[in-house]
């Protein structure tokens, strides 16, 4: 008997009437089965019992699977009811087998690099006590300007050695799987997912230096919001902190890891020519 936990996207009548099909198949099988709402609820200590987790939903689904987890080494298995479904390894047809074969063994597992997030209040590390946020990210961590308000400029330093500032919109410090998230959107480079190294990448800066640094997995990314204007932080796309002058996000390199099921060949290649119909041109 296998443990298993389903995160559903709660707003896609689809997604949920598979859901409640997979629970009754896999209870039929004598396996133990859990569902978590939107909010994560009911998930606690179960957790560390859990054999699979899957998610049924877009990426979001896929990001919030792996943040219930809390870095416990439990494989994800993601089931695409979005659009893309970039992390997602099967379709809706092919959930049931895919679940079946995942618990007996007949699968791949990806392991994803993951950034630690750490907000300090007040001008940084050196400062008094430990951080006030610690979060960790699959796709990104974002330091932007609060909502409806101006530029915000954001002092970067790398390795802790100052680099520039930045007047901008935000900045994106993004894993490579996140590469094709919220920094693809903002003009960024197509990672590997299975590559390691930190993507820092400007949105809608107003400078000359507009580019995408590509940075190795070991340097810490500070980035200090400086002047008087408001920002907000937020790791994958969950919001975590409000910023002000003097507070500092610390982007390194987590000690935590996603573990994405797959079947098969889930190579970069295959997946830019499916979600983006490559094949066809």
């Amino acid at each position: 008997m296998a443990s298993v936990l389903l995160v559903v996207h709660e707003e896609r009548p689809e997604a949920v009437a598979q859901a409640e099909s997979l629970a009754a198949s896999l209870a039929d099988d004598g396996h133990d089965v859990a569902r978590s709402d939107q909010s994560g609820s009911g998930v606690g200590d179960a957790a560390d019992a859990l054999d699979l987790v899957v998610s049924l939903g877009g990426d979001g689904s896929i990001l919030r699977a792996v943040d219930l987890l809390d870095g416990r080494p439990v494989p994800v298995l993601g089931v695409n009811h979005g659009e893309l479904g970039y992390l997602a390894a099967v379709e809706p047809g092919d959930a049931h087998g895919a679940v079946v074969r995942t618990l007996a063994g007949e699968h791949d597992l990806q392991e994803r690099m993951m950034l630690r997030v750490e907000v300090h209040r007040g001008g940084g590390p050196d400062g008094p006590g430990a951080p006030d946020v610690v979060a960790h990210a699959l796709n990104e961590a974002v330091v932007e300007r609060a909502a409806g308000g101006q530029t915000v400029r954001v002092g970067v330093s790398l390795g802790g050695e100052p680099f520039a500032s930045y007047a901008a919109d935000g900045l994106i410090a993004a894993t490579p799987t996140g590469s094709t998230a919220y920094a693809f959107s903002a003009r960024g480079p197509i990672v590997d997912p299975l590559h390691r190294s930190i993507q820092l990448t400007p949105v809608s800066p107003h400078m000359l230096f507009d580019r995408t640094l590509v940075l190795d997995p070991d340097t810490e990314v500070g980035l200090e919001v400086l002047g008087r204007r408001a920002a907000t932080c937020t790791v994958d796309g969950r919001r975590v902190a409000d910023l002000a002058g003097g507070d500092r996000v610390a982007c390194s390199a987590s000690d935590r890891v996603a573990r994405l099921v797959t079947f098969g060949d889930r190579g970069l290649r295959r997946l830019l020519s499916t979600r983006f119909g490559l094949a066809d041109r």
